[in-house]
Parts: C-alpha cells; sequence; structure tokens
C-alpha cells in the first residue's frame, strides 16, 4: 500500500502510459506497430520498463556518481521509502544527473529543465521505486538470490576480461575507481537484476491469444476503405492585415514557447602540437652510444631460419617418420602416407621459433646445419621433427652506422617528454587561475574566437558545423563556466587545445521586436486554422445530416477546393509509410460517417467521408495469419509484465515523499535558488 503523499497509482501508471518520446520507440515495419498507430495501444512499456530499466540501468545510469553537476541536496533525505529500504535525495539526483547524459547521446541540446519539464524525473523516481519494490516482492516470495550467483554475474561482464578473455579483478577495480562505484553497490544492482530475471523471464514465454484474434487482425492489415476527403486550407481564412500591437503582443506571450532560441556559447581557443615545445638540447653521442649499448642484442648479429615442421603424437611416431626419410623418403610424402600434413615456418629466429615450440625444440633446430634434419624433439604440441631449409645470416649495425637513426629516435622521445611535461604544466597553471592568453602568449599562437555555437556543434543560425578541432569538446565546453580555461587532447600525444567559453547566451524566447514579421506570419496562420475549423465543423455536420461532401463543400462562403475520392489499403500504406494523422483517422472511423482532422504541418484541416470497407478473405494457411498471430502473443507477453510490475508494486508498502522530491527538482532545475 501507498501513502498518498504524492500522486496515486492510477495517475502514476497514467502518466507511464504517455510518456513521451523518451522512452517509447516505434518499429514501422512491424505489424502489431502498424495496429498500435491506428489504435493508440501502449502495450510496449512491460518490457521497456522490466528489462532495461531494472537491469541495465544499474550499470548505464543509475550508479554512476555525478551529484555534483546541477548543486546538491542533504543526502540524508528521503524522497521515497519502499518496503524496508530508503531512497534518498542523493540517490534521486544522482539517477537524474545520469539519465540526462544518456537523453543527451540522442538530443544533445537537451537541458535539465526541460528534461525534468517532459517528465524525466518522474520516470527516473518511478523506476527507482519499480526495481526496489521488484525485489521487495521477490523476497517476500521466498526468492534469493545467492553470493555465488551474483559472482558469476560479474564475472561474465565482458567489460572485466583480461586479455586471456577471463575476469581480471584489476580491471575490475579501475571502473570501479574511474566511475566513482563501490564493488558493493555493484553487486547490489547485478543482485537485483538477478531478482527481476527471476520474476519477470517466465511471463514473457508462452503467452498466446485466441486464434481468432489473429484471424481478425490479418484481415484488418488487408482491408480497403473507400470514401472521400476535403481539404479545408487555413489560407482561404487567414486575414489578410496585420494584428493590432495589443493582438500581437497577446499572441507572442501566448506562444512564447514556439520562439524559443538555444543557448549559444562563444568558445575561445588556442590549439598547438609538437612545434611548441620549440628547439631542444642537441643528441650527444654519448648519449647515443649508451642507447647503443642498452639495445646491443637489437644491433647485434641475428639468424633467420625456415623450416618445413611434422608435429606427431608419440616420439615413436616421429622416430619412424625419420627413419623413411633416412631411408630417402620425403618428410611431406611421409607425411601424408600417416594423414599428417607439414607446415612451412618462414625466416624465425631462435626467440620466434621458442615461443611457437619449445626452448628445446629451438635450440636444437638452430645448432642443426642447414639441409639437415632435427627431431624428434618434445614441445608444446608434441614431438616435433623439422628440416632446415634455409639460413639467413643478418649482420648487425656497428655504432657508426646506427647512429643516425638513435639520434632520430632520441630527438623524437625528447620532444614527446617535452611536450608531455609541456601540458601537465599548463593544466595546472590554468587550474591555479592562468587565462587563456597567457596560455597563448607562451605557446606563440594566436587566440581564436568562434561564432555563437550551439550544444549540437553548429553555427547558431546555420547548417554549418563547427570547426572540426572543436567538435570533440562541444559537449562538455556547454557543461564548462565562463572564463575557466581547460586543456584538452585533440589527437592523442601530437594536437592539444587550450579552450574556454568566452560568452554564455541562454536558452530564452526572441525578442518580440526580432522576430515580428515571423510572429505575424504565424499570427495569420493561427486566426486561418480557427477558421478552418468552424469551416470543417458546418461541413462535418451537412455530410451527416445527409448532404454529400461536395454539397456540403460548397455551401461556404469561400471558395474551397473540391473534394477527393480516397480508396486506401492499410497493407500499401504501412509498406510505404504513407502514414498521417488524417490516414490514421480514416482507419478508425464507422462505415457511412464523416470526421474532421487537423494536419498543422499543412495548415489545413480535413473533412474525411467513409463509404464503404472492403475486408479481405484469408485462406486458412495464410503465413500473414499466423505471423499475426505471433506478433500479438508477443504484445500480451508484454502486457502480461507491466500488469505483473503494477501488482508487485501493489503489495509492498510504499511512502513518497513530495516535500524531498521537489527539493530534487528545485535543485536539478536552478529554480529554488
Amino acid at each position: 500500500m501507498r501513502e498518498s503523499i504524492r500522486p496515486d497509482k492510477a495517475t502514476r501508471e497514467t502518466k507511464r502510459a504517455h510518456s513521451g518520446p523518451l522512452h517509447e520507440t516505434e518499429n514501422d515495419a512491424s505489424m502489431i506497430t502498424f495496429f498500435r498507430k491506428f489504435f493508440q495501444s501502449k502495450i510496449g512499456i512491460g518490457v521497456t520498463l522490466a528489462f532495461l530499466a531494472l537491469i541495465a540501468v544499474a550499470f548505464a545510469s543509475s550508479d554512476v556518481a555525478n551529484t555534483g553537476m546541477f548543486g546538491g541536496v542533504a543526502g540524508g533525505d528521503r524522497v521515497a521509502v519502499v518496503g524496508d529500504e530508503r531512497i534518498s535525495t542523493a540517490d534521486l539526483q544522482t539517477n537524474a544527473n545520469n539519465a540526462l547524459q544518456q537523453a543527451r547521446a540522442e538530443n544533445p541540446a537537451l537541458t535539465m529543465e526541460a528534461f525534468v519539464q517532459q517528465g524525466g524525473l518522474d520516470e527516473v523516481l518511478d523506476t527507482m521505486v519499480t526495481r526496489l519494490a521488484l525485489v521487495g516482492f521477490a523476497e517476500n516470495l521466498g526468492l534469493r538470490v545467492s553470493d555465488r550467483a551474483i559472482n558469476s554475474e560479474l564475472r561474465a561482464i565482458p567489460t572485466f576480461n583480461g586479455l586471456d578473455g577471463e575476469f581480471d579483478p584489476e580491471i575490475f577495480r579501475n571502473f570501479l575507481r574511474q566511475n566513482s562505484l563501490t564493488e558493493a553497490r555493484v553487486l547490489e544492482d547485478l543482485g537485483m537484476g538477478l531478482y527481476s530475471r527471476q520474476l519477470l523471464l517466465p511471463l514473457s514465454y508462452g503467452a498466446e491469444l485466441p486464434d481468432s484474434f489473429g484471424r481478425r487482425y490479418a484481415q484488418l492489415v488487408a482491408e480497403t476503405r473507400s470514401g472521400s476527403g476535403a481539404a479545408i486550407p487555413a489560407s482561404a481564412f487567414a486575414p489578410e492585415g496585420d494584428p493590432t500591437d495589443e493582438q500581437l503582443q497577446e499572441y507572442y506571450q501566448a506562444n512564447r514557447a514556439n520562439y524559443i532560441r538555444p543557448e549559444r556559447r562563444t568558445l575561445r581557443y588556442v590549439t598547438f602540437g609538437i612545434d611548441a615545445v620549440g628547439d631542444l638540447p642537441a643528441i650527444t653521442q654519448e648519449q647515443i652510444a649508451r642507447r647503443y649499448q642498452r639495445d646491443a642484442e637489437a644491433y647485434a648479429a641475428t639468424e633467420q631460419r625456415s623450416f618445413t615442421q611434422l608435429v606427431v603424437p608419440t616420439q615413436a611416431a616421429a622416430q619412424a617418420i625419420i627413419d623413411e626419410v633416412e631411408g630417402g623418403v620425403s618428410l611431406e610424402a611421409s607425411a601424408r602416407s600417416k594423414g599428417l600434413s607439414t607446415v612451412s615456418l618462414t625466416e624465425l629466429d631462435q626467440a620466434a621459433l621458442a615461443s611457437q615450440t619449445s626452448q628445446a625444440v629451438a635450440q636444437a633446430a638452430f645448432a642443426a646445419s642447414e639441409g639437415d634434419l632435427v627431431g624428434p624433439v618434445r614441445g608444446e604440441l608434441g614431438w616435433y621433427v623439422l628440416r632446415v631449409s634455409d639460413v639467413n645470416q643478418i649482420s648487425g649495425q656497428t655504432l657508426a652506422q646506427a647512429s643516425d637513426a638513435i639520434r632520430e629516435t632520441l630527438t623524437a622521445e625528447r620532444r614527446r617528454l617535452a611536450l608531455n611535461e609541456l601540458t601537465e604544466r599548463l593544466e595546472d597553471e590554468l587550474t591555479d587561475g592562468r587565462s587563456l592568453s597567457e596560455a597563448a602568449e607562451e605557446l606563440g599562437v594566436e587566440v581564436q574566437t568562434t561564432q555563437p555555437l550551439t550544444a549540437e556543434g553548429t553555427i547558431y543560425g546555420t547548417p554549418q558545423p563547427a570547426p572540426e578541432e572543436l567538435q570533440r569538446v562541444i559537449g562538455f565546453a556547454f557543461e564548462m563556466s565562463e572564463g575557466s580555461p581547460q586543456l584538452a587532447e585533440i589527437v592523442p600525444g601530437e594536437e592539444f587545445m587550450v579552450f574556454e567559453v568566452a560568452q554564455v547566451t541562454p536558452r530564452a524566447a526572441a525578442p518580440l521586436s526580432e522576430i515580428r514579421d515571423t510572429v505575424i506570419q504565424a499570427w495569420r496562420r493561427d486566426q486561418g486554422m480557427a477558421a478552418a475549423r468552424a469551416a470543417a465543423r458546418r461541413i462535418e455536420q451537412r455530410v451527416n445530416e445527409g448532404s454529400t461532401l461536395a454539397e456540403a463543400v460548397a455551401a461556404e462562403d469561400v471558395a474551397l477546393p473540391a473534394p477527393e475520392p480516397l480508396r486506401l489499403n492499410r497493407r500499401q500504406l504501412a509498406e510505404e509509410g504513407n502514414l498521417s494523422r488524417a490516414t490514421l483517422l480514416f482507419f478508425t472511423m464507422a462505415e457511412g460517417t464523416a470526421k474532421i482532422v487537423n494536419l498543422p504541418e499543412a495548415s489545413t484541416w480535413f473533412v474525411l467521408q467513409l463509404d464503404e470497407i472492403e475486408t479481405a478473405e484469408l485462406a486458412e494457411d495464410d503465413p500473414v495469419v499466423a505471423n499475426t498471430q505471433q506478433q500479438l502473443a508477443e504484445a500480451a507477453g508484454e502486457e502480461y509484465l507491466q500488469q505483473f510490475l503494477a501488482a508487485a508494486e501493489s503489495s509492498i508498502e510504499i511512502e513518497l515523499n513530495s516535500v524531498g522530491i521537489e527539493a530534487v527538482r528545485a535543485s536539478l532545475t536552478g529554480s529554488g535558488q
């Protein structure tokens, strides 16, 4: 049961069902999705909530500690108590911040204010409550998750595998440090995922609906509807004169949200690379000699050999092959007669051969002469027999011969080291208050200033992208304060940038004086749309009273386009993706009726009249029926999940603290400052 400190369960479920584009996705190619578009069904919320929110969110968004981004709320305050578990204001704020970062992957310009306004904070809280409620429900049923099962889940996560493909504790610890996580929290979240799996996975199997459902829906897919439609454009009714100043101001105030300009930021920056280190002391001959001595093995004479290799399981078999070869049979022929094959190894030194076979094999192979047969010798895969097919002596390099190459290597190393030292020093100095201009003066480069940029990485007011070197820092720049220069690496180890936000123009409605003509045009269109709606209503009434659509349109005082005949097939529309509000309405109307619908993007109202519905006859074995039945079963499974989650929540005592929730909301949006 839930204390009504916040909107009740029914309100929350209604909000979930209309959560909008933040969480709902559609597949236009799916038949069931087609029906959902026509009948406005909201079946698919359950799976998203159950599997995405309850399992993936644990790593993807819920636990990355990032609470400082938008200010803090006292961590001890609670926003909810679910059974015996508490959700603190700090937890909610952390999850909201990280949910925003995920949403920005799709919409970089999304602000926290807009995220909260669209219901994002409520969705995050609902997810947290549902996760805890589901765990509480599972424990009440007697389900348990063992430490061994949780550890198995952890070890199965590829992110934490080392080069050998096995779980690497050090990689896991680094992950915890980098994301400010604790091992206990990660294991707790994995446990929640296991509880979810035990409860929810069985619900997704075996869901079925009667065959009659599948047949009926399959028939609807192929149905054809005939009628007519009349367009009532706003332009036919829009006033030609300008509004009064009072009318324009009133319209502008009522529609300010339509004229919001995005936040813009102007950046100042400099870029620099290896040239910034200037002239460095010359490499001395002594330094070259030390490096030559250090790498003496690389400059020494070496020997590379090529071999024909055969591996057999036993020493006796290897010796038998050697005896045959010494008797005049080739190694390749002897191997083929026994169902085996040889392998060619080319240009290997002794160390390389040892890594492929064994030290014993390599030593024997390099002790033999060219053309000799070596073996049998025990190696990694069995007993080895090798023929030395080629010996290549590679002469070494003297100090004099290697000096130029060593000098180039040492020079490059010194410049890279100097660049690293420069960037580290600059970063420290910028943190301590050094200005961008001072850094630019030292680097000997000119400060560049951008035009106002948007969070999407474009120049404001144009589709033109920001300079390429800035693309990697745009997102971070929209989280920085003005006048706080930062160092960024553009090309790893080669190119760097120092940049700062020079000016921030907040997201706000454009002043009426700057967009007066645009607002006047919008006012005229809206006035025309209102009058067109009234005309469409009159035409609809005349048709429903017995007039033909053509007669009803002709009765208007304004000249309007003549009605056009319509004959639409549902399947064809779905395949073409040619869906609009008008076609959706046409396929939800009753036969012999007239309805009106507006298409705002076309500034037009439509009056639709449906005369006839033709339903297709389908054979018993038509694959469309079976396919539809399968998709309906999947939709039913999703519905079961949704209902189960609602039941699980209702079985757990849940207290929601509206005061704490609103405190988080105010902190995130800045409305409490």
